[in-house]
């Protein structure tokens, strides 16, 4: 296609939305709302989906150190566990500075246990990938000198479930939402293309291409989506600012956090406007299609 004629497409579309005012507003404001229910679920999904990683990345075991180890092989066995397949850190405390934490935790009467310390030495072992924890323990378990690893067995499989079950559950709601929104915004631009069928009808007779009579209202798809993702954007941003305001200081220090504002509402936004104009293209290529068969 020539820019010339490209060019009297672009400009025909927009005179086109100015013409059909009251249809470019239905076709908008559907845009507009359905957008900015799936702009708010995706920052609800989103920050759920960084909460189950913080919860799965906070996972960590506590491996207890026989008492009979002495500091040469507490190093050796620090060694080993290090080099261990699907190990990403290990820390080492001594049993002195175990107390020290349960003092600091609960109280100055657990000082008189200074004097016969019963806690043992520990190491903190985090797997690479948190669903490995299982199997790391069950293998540093069988290690000699070690007494035993703690590390929330029954519990941790039962929040990986539950977290993935969070994370499929969300996948399919954002699907269904998009699919949603996708038919609703179809539907309301096949109205805007019904009003206009004759208009099609005169310009197939004398002789227009499909993709001549198709163009401009792919271009209008794609201006109205524009135009019904600023509000969305808008809103969405102006929320998300406010709920981080007010969240942060209440989290501060807390193992679970919210996503960052920026670069995560660009992020969004970006999204937001993509999304927009796909289904305000999409919605006008596939409503016009039975009327191109003059």
């Amino acid at each position: 296609m020539k820019a010339r004629t490209f060019m009297r497409h672009f400009k025909e579309s927009l005179k086109s939305l100015g013409r059909n005012g009251w249809m470019t507003f239905a076709s908008a404001s559907a845009v507009t709302v359905t957008l900015l229910l799936v702009g708010v679920f995706i920052l609800i999904m989103m920050n759920l989906n960084k909460v189950a990683d913080d919860l799965e990345n906070d996972v960590e075991m506590k491996v207890y150190i026989s008492l009979a180890a002495d500091e040469e092989r507490i190093e050796q066995l620090d060694s080993d566990i290090r080099g261990m397949s699907g190990v990403e850190s290990v820390d080492y405390s001594t049993k002195e500075e175990e107390l020290t934490d349960l003092i600091l935790d609960f109280g100055d009467e657990l000082s008189l246990f200074e004097q016969s310390n019963p806690l043992f030495d520990v190491f903190y072992v985090k797997a690479t990938e948190p669903q490995q924890t299982e199997q790391v323990a069950t293998d540093i378990a069988a290690m000699e000198n070690i007494e035993d690893v703690k590390y929330g067995e029954g519990k941790i499989e039962r929040l990986f479930n539950i977290l993935n079950t969070g994370r499929n559950v969300g996948l399919v709601l954002i699907l269904a939402l998009l699919f949603t929104a996708m038919f609703l915004i179809s539907n309301t631009i096949r109205i805007t293309i019904v009003a206009r069928r004759q208009e099609i009808e005169i310009m197939k007779l004398v002789g227009a291409t499909n993709w001549f009579v198709r163009i401009p209202f792919i271009l209008e798809g794609m201006w109205l989506g524009l135009l019904g993702s600023i509000v969305p954007i808008a809103l969405v941003a102006v929320l998300y600012y406010n709920v981080t305001i007010f969240a942060e200081p209440r989290l501060s220090g807390q193992m679970i956090q919210l996503l960052d504002f920026t670069p995560f509402i660009y992020q969004v936004s970006a999204l937001i406007l993509l999304m927009g104009v796909f289904i305000g293209i999409w919605g006008s290529f596939m409503s016009i299609r039975k009327f191109l068969r003059v």
